[in-house]
C-alpha cells in the first residue's frame, strides 16, 4: 500500500523518525487522456510542497546517508524516469527552495518517449534527451540509473537483468563523465537476487517504491520512498490503513 504525500502535516511526525525521501515523476499539466493521473503534480502544488518543507526546516539530504541513523530534518527528492517536463517546471521551485534533486534516467530512452507505458495505452511523454540532462546537472542537481529500458527486473532472466542495471550505469557514466552511484528498480519490482546485482553493480543505494522513513536498520540497496501527488479523497482512509499495523 502507498502512503501519497501531498502536505507535511500527516507526515510530520513519520519523517522525525528517520530519513524521509519523496518520489515525483512528472510536473505540470496533465494531458488529455492520462490513466495514471497520480504521476502528475501541478507546478503550483509542487512549489507550495517544496515552500512548506523548506519553511519547516527541511533541507536537501543524501541518499547514501538514508540508510543510517537520522541525519537532522533533511529530505531527499526524487524523480523517477527523466521526464523533459521536470526540467521545465521544476529548476525554478527547486532552486527557490533551496532543495537538490535526483533524476532516475531510462538510459537507452533518452530524448525518446516513455514507451515502457504506451502498450498499456498511457498518455507519451516525453523524456529529456542528453544535452537537458546537461542543463539538470548543471543547475547543481544529481542523476542515477533507472535501467536501460524500465522493465520489471524480477519478470526477465537474470543475465538481462544484470545487463539491464550493470549496462545503463555505465552508459550515464560515459555519457555525462560522472560517477553514476544511486538506483531505482522500475516499477518498484524486485526481489533479493535484483538487490544483489545491483550491489554487486557498484551502486551505493537503490530505491525502492515501499512507504516509509528509512533507518540504519534499513538496507542502502532498499530505500523506502513517499509519493508525491494531488490530494485525493481517500487520502486519509490510506494513511490509516497503512499504520494501523
Amino acid at each position: 500500500m502507498a502512503a501519497y504525500y501531498h502536505s507535511l502535516k500527516p507526515f510530520r511526525d513519520v519523517f522525525e523518525t528517520g530519513n524521509p525521501i519523496l518520489t515525483y515523476h512528472k510536473l505540470g499539466p496533465r494531458p488529455a487522456g492520462v490513466r495514471l493521473k497520480g504521476l502528475y503534480v501541478g507546478t503550483k502544488l509542487f512549489a507550495r510542497q517544496l515552500a512548506e518543507l523548506r519553511a519547516a526546516g527541511f533541507a536537501s539530504g543524501a541518499l547514501e546517508t538514508c540508510a543510517g541513523p537520522r541525519a537532522g530534518r533533511h529530505m531527499v527528492i526524487t524523480f523517477d524516469d527523466g521526464f523533459e517536463n521536470v526540467l521545465r517546471h521544476g529548476l525554478k521551485p527547486l532552486a527557490k527552495n533551496q532543495f537538490r534533486a535526483i533524476q532516475f534516467l531510462v538510459a537507452d530512452r533518452l530524448g525518446q518517449t516513455n514507451a515502457w507505458d504506451l502498450g498499456a495505452g498511457e498518455v507519451p511523454e516525453r523524456l529529456m534527451a542528453t544535452a537537458q540532462v546537461r542543463d539538470w546537472l548543471a543547475a547543481g542537481h544529481d542523476i542515477g540509473a533507472h535501467t536501460l529500458t524500465h522493465p520489471f527486473l524480477t519478470q526477465i532472466s537474470p543475465a538481462a537483468a544484470r545487463e539491464e542495471i550493470g549496462a545503463s550505469k555505465k552508459k550515464l557514466e560515459d555519457l555525462f563523465g560522472r560517477a553514476i552511484e544511486h538506483f531505482c528498480y522500475p516499477y518498484g519490482d524486485e526481489n533479493a537476487a535484483i538487490r544483489d546485482l545491483v550491489q554487486a553493480a557498484g551502486y551505493r543505494t537503490a530505491c525502492t517504491t515501499a512507504a516509509g522513513a528509512n533507518t540504519a536498520t534499513d538496507s542502502p540497496w532498499a530505500l523506502k520512498r513517499f509519493t508525491a501527488r494531488y490530494p485525493s479523497r481517500n487520502l486519509k482512509a490510506i494513511w490509516a490503513r497503512l499504520w494501523a499495523g
